[in-house]
């Protein structure tokens, strides 16, 4: 007699915040949602609004925000991981959980340039993106979503190696210019290519970073029109002036500024972007791992520096991380509203800040502390490890 095999629903997840202080929506035309709860289902925004317009019943998890801010879970535009959670550009293990306590809840990567021996034939290139994609698909280093298999493009690669590509799963190239392709004309056919086939470009500006790179200046950019120019403000060597200015005013490609880039050139594109009501445009990356290191906090730390030294309201800066990135790269989070995954970030000012609140302290320059980190409708993490202790902190109260 044969045995019938009977499936298994999933088992139902509910979490209910409620409780928020401040609700800070990632999305830049209105990043302050007059809310104070938020209901998620099996990992995806189901409900955003006032507790009492909200149906909070049946939860298999509730969080009490205590007052504090909630915001998108953060997301980091430029990485370069290798396998898993060690990198040896640095020697270093653990590196993506640490940011995991920076509030980072989605890496994008730029290449996996700092694998030993990466093969730089177009059969080993194609192998080793299809790997990476492969392998972080299947491995999130405390919860964080990487988004990698990113190939550097090489001379030779004809338009069915992209094709291969995406029907592989490859939606991302590395950094255009960190191979053997630096021209404008010839960057131009294959960013053509990858995006017939739906694979978004990155391109590297500034001068070189690692051996084999070389200067990529904005004639370069333009001509290439790559959908992201990768650090703008330098990796770490940044353009001149006028040619930042230049591709800001001529591009309308994401800016990508970076925290492992020049500072001065970091506010110089963000000045001019919001002169340009361009703002929209911005993206955040830390550009790490990289010769400077791992930055756990990179990304919070641009947040307040662009805030500060910037002259951008808190509540916009942090969409630099959350909504403008995720619309950019076309991911589903980022953004708290309804069918959005659920991934949080909860914030409040650090104790002893000079600032009145979260926002004030974020705009004098401070970083803020993180009591807790969802992915997915799952708490990943509550009190930061890194970041200084919040005022206060959200509480599970239900599990």
């Amino acid at each position: 007699m044969a045995h019938e095999q009977i499936s298994q629903a999933p088992a139902l997840t509910r979490l209910v915040i409620h409780n928020i202080g401040l609700l800070l929506s990632g999305d830049i035309g209105n990043p302050i949602l007059d809310a104070d709860t938020v209901v998620a289902v099996n990992g995806k925004i189901t409900a955003v609004g006032k507790a009492k317009d909200v149906d909070a019943e049946n939860a298999t998890i509730t969080v009490d925000a205590n007052g504090t801010a909630v915001a998108p879970g953060l997301i980091d535009s430029h990485v370069h991981p290798v396998a898993g959670d060690w990198t040896p550009r640095q020697n270093q293990l653990g590196w993506i959980d640490s940011c995991l306590h920076g509030g980072v809840t989605t890496m994008v990567s730029a290449g996996e340039v700092h694998t030993p021996g990466r093969p730089k034939d177009i059969v080993g290139l194609k192998a080793m993106a299809i790997f990476a994609q492969r392998a972080f698909t299947a491995f999130r280093p405390g919860g964080v979503r990487v988004l990698a298999g990113a190939p550097v493009i090489e001379h030779g690669m004809v338009e069915e190696d992209f094709k291969e590509l995406a029907a592989a799963g490859v939606n991302i190239l590395g950094e255009i210019g960190l191979g053997s392709v630096k021209d404008g004309a010839t960057a131009q056919q294959m960013v053509s290519w990858a995006r017939k086939y739906g694979i978004q470009s990155t391109i590297h500006t500034g001068g070189p970073s690692i051996p084999g790179s070389g200067l990529i200046d904005k004639d370069v950019v333009l001509a290439a029109d790559p959908d992201v120019i990768g650090h703008i403000n330098g990796g770490h060597t940044a353009l001149p002036d006028d040619q930042i200015v230049t591709l800001c005013e001529r591009s309308p490609r994401a800016l990508e500024i970076v925290h492992n880039g020049n500072e001065r050139a970091a506010l110089l594109t963000v000045r001019t972007a919001s002169q340009l009501n361009r703002l929209q445009s911005v993206i955040l990356g830390t550009d790490c791992p990289a010769g400077s290191g791992v930055q756990p906090l990179g990304i919070v730390r641009m947040i307040s520096m662009l805030s500060s030294l910037g002259e951008i309201p808190a509540e916009v800066a942090v969409c630099f991380a959350t909504g403008n990135t995720a619309r950019q790269r076309k991911l589903d989070c980022g953004l708290i509203e309804v069918g959005r995954a659920a991934n949080f970030v909860f914030m409040d000012k650090a104790q002893h800040s000079a600032g009145k609140h979260l926002l004030d302290s974020i705009q004098k320059g401070d970083l803020p502390g993180i009591g807790m980190v969802v992915i997915d409708g799952v708490v990943s993490i509550e009190r930061s490890r890194n970041t200084p202790p919040a005022t206060k902190v959200p509480e599970i109260v239900k599990h």
